[in-house]
């Protein structure tokens, strides 16, 4: 088969040289299973199938274990058993091994349900391709389209005619043309046609790649600036927060005093049980007494700390002023 598809390409070759004299022949090659890898519609299908292939080497496994397992008690129960009982387990045992031999072939064989489904799967997507190709053949002038994952072999293949990547822009473009909006598919328009002058010019591409490099990073640095301003933000937000929340502690601390030495001086003063103020409240306000009270204490003890640091200084100062009085008195007596 494939002497025959290498004889009929030479032959086309030789039929197009004089055409070929006039312009340069034009050829391309698709890879079909990096086509495949990379439409969701099979990818999704595949990996049911594979699920289901899964499913079946788990039950292969548990009846070679099973197999397993008798032949395991036979090797033990041999030398207690007769010559037909021990027949009867081969027999038995044989059976089950050609019976898990046949399932295995009917999932896993040449022509068994996973290469069935396998092709099954394919041959939509394949349609699709052989569609693509030829509209890209009869767009873009090409003479030749080969497959290179298909029994021709090819011994070197520049990546420059690889179209691989314009036949999945095409199945892709196919299906989201059904879910767009006019507007959506002007742009989408647009964005084709940049890709397709890509394709048909190298150089062009590589541009587009850096100015796509060039796009990203600096959309990149825009994202970071913004996580940098939320951040900076944030932390504002959180500090100012803090204050307010302490300014309210505070001021909730003096009303809780107020209240309660009020509520204490009308207990002491009248005899009537104070059956205005509830016990819930009371417990609520607790703790920011408390809070009151230990910063009351605290600046109590450094009102204290200070008197006694100046008391200190003054009577450093005082001392040394004495001394200074007493230098120059003795000096004068000397002098005297």
């Amino acid at each position: 088969m494939r002497k025959q598809f290498l004889f009929i390409f030479l032959a086309l070759i030789a039929a197009n040289t004089n055409e070929a004299q006039t312009r340069s022949t034009r050829i391309g090659y698709i890879d079909m299973e990096y086509i495949l890898e990379n439409v969701s519609d099979y990818k999704e299908s595949k990996s049911q199938l594979e699920l289901k292939a899964t499913k079946w080497k788990q039950e292969i496994e548990i009846k070679k274990l099973e197999i397993n397992k008798l032949k395991e008690n036979l090797k033990t129960e041999k030398a207690l058993l007769t010559k037909e009982l021990i027949e009867e387990r081969e027999t038995e045992i044989k059976f089950l091994e050609n019976e898990m031999l046949e399932y295995q072939q009917k999932q896993f064989g040449v022509d068994g349900n996973l290469m069935r489904q396998k092709a099954a799967l394919a041959k939509p997507i394949q349609d699709q391709v052989f569609t693509a190709v030829q509209d890209i053949a009869e767009a873009k002038n090409y003479d030749f389209i080969f497959d290179k994952s298909s029994d021709l072999t090819m011994l070197f293949s520049a990546k420059r005619f690889d179209i691989s990547d314009q036949v999945i822009r095409i199945l892709n473009r196919t299906e989201k043309r059904e879910q767009l909006t006019k507007k959506q598919l002007k742009e989408q328009e647009a964005k084709e046609n940049i890709e397709n002058e890509i394709d048909e010019n190298p150089a062009m591409a590589d541009r587009q790649k850096a100015l796509d490099a060039r796009k990203a990073a600096r959309e990149k640095l825009v994202q970071d600036r913004k996580l940098e301003q939320e951040a900076k933000r944030k932390e504002y937000e959180d500090k100012r927060n803090a204050i307010a929340a302490e300014k309210a502690a505070k001021k909730n601390g003096t009303v809780s005093e107020t209240a309660n030495t009020t509520g204490t001086a009308k207990t002491d003063t009248t005899a009537k049980p104070a059956t205005t103020t509830p016990a819930e409240p009371t417990t609520t306000t607790e703790p920011t007494v408390n809070k009151a009270e230990e910063r009351q204490k605290l600046y109590e003890q450094r009102k204290k700390e200070l008197e006694e640091k100046k008391k200190k200084i003054l009577e450093e100062r005082e001392a040394a002023k004495k001394a200074k009085e007493a230098e120059t008195q003795k000096t004068n007596t000397t002098n005297n």
